[in-house]
């Protein structure tokens, strides 16, 4: 315990140094006007980041299985498919788009309802495995992706130039407001799962064990399954989808950490979001010069790993 304590601390000392740097590297002249724009980002990246590994973690746990991640189930097809559609029947003049607040409750609204309506007619614990609810996700995110390349093939050049500046993560253009909005929401949901925590714990041993040790089993799968899409749903309206940065982190933190409690596993995970996110961000902006988007390096560097741990399992299955 005495060693993750020790491993936690170093990761929040990288984390501190990296929005130090990210903060005051180069910041020169109009520090009044940089300085509170470069820490509304920070905040950004920190609740997407926590966000993220909070999911991803608990989902995984639910499933027990290390390569799977919330967005199997189709949630990031689904916000393309809300946006597209609004480019493509009212355009980006129109109010669902100028309108931040619209915008980003329609988004969140549909990835939930999309989420639920999964879980209301498909999922059934007692009668059907979880990866029942996985493949139909995985499914329809793939007929969600056709539908808006369809759209996308159709809509007008110009709106279609706009469009993409929402289909990929960015941070560059966080409003505050909604950060206030989506730091809201995600703070009630990390109240629940740290009420929850010790659940988790025990869930982890699998179903039977659960059982026997007086856990609800099929009801908190339920309530995980719930609070998973509203953290992604939430990072996911706020700055845009990144795929792959759950199952980086995630598998990441089980790897640095000899240790079964979540506690440690989702502070760990979300420490290096934060590290990942705000260094990151910081080498796209004054290394790369912002030539590629950091959600594009994570997901080049995410597939790669991907396949790495798909290799990794088959030869341990082998």
């Amino acid at each position: 315990m005495r060693k993750n304590s020790t491993k936690l601390i170093f990761l929040g000392v990288l984390a501190i140094i990296s929005i130090l740097f990210f903060a005051f590297y180069d910041i020169k002249g109009g520090f009044d006007y940089a300085f509170p724009r470069r820490m509304i980002r920070v905040a950004a990246m920190i609740v997407t980041g926590a966000a993220i590994a909070y999911a991803t973690v608990v989902f995984q746990t639910i499933t027990h299985n290390r390569l799977l991640t919330p967005s199997m189930i189709g949630l990031d097809s689904m916000y393309e498919v809300v946006q597209t559609v609004i480019y493509f029947f009212a355009g980006s003049m129109s109010i669902w788009v100028l309108n931040k607040y619209l915008n980003f409750s329609v988004a969140i609204i549909a990835m939930v309802l999309f989420a639920l309506i999964l879980y209301r007619f498909l999922f059934r614990a007692d009668k059907y495995p979880v990866y029942l609810l996985l493949l139909i996700g995985m499914v329809l995110g793939t007929l969600l992706g056709s539908l808006v390349t369809f759209l996308q093939v159709m809509i007008d050049p110009v709106e279609y130039l706009s469009l993409q500046t929402r289909l990929f993560a960015s941070f560059t253009s966080v409003k505050a407001d909604l950060l206030y909005i989506a730091g809201t929401i995600l703070f009630i949901a990390f109240i629940y799962g740290y009420i929850i925590m010790d659940t988790l714990d025990v869930m982890s041993l699998g179903r039977e064990n659960a059982i026997n040790l007086g856990v609800n089993y099929d009801r908190m799968v339920m309530n995980i399954l719930i609070l998973s899409s509203f953290l992604i749903a939430t990072s996911t309206a706020l700055v845009g989808p990144i795929t792959f940065f759950g199952l980086i982190v995630a598998n990441l933190a089980y790897q640095y950490f000899d240790t079964y409690k979540h506690s440690v596993l989702i502070l760990g995970a979300s420490l290096i979001s934060i590290i990942a996110l705000v260094g990151g961000q910081f080498l796209a902006e004054h290394i790369f010069e912002l030539r590629t988007t950091l959600s594009v390096i994570i997901n080049f560097i995410g597939g790669i790993y991907f396949i790495y741990l798909l290799l990794k399992e088959s030869r341990s299955a082998g």
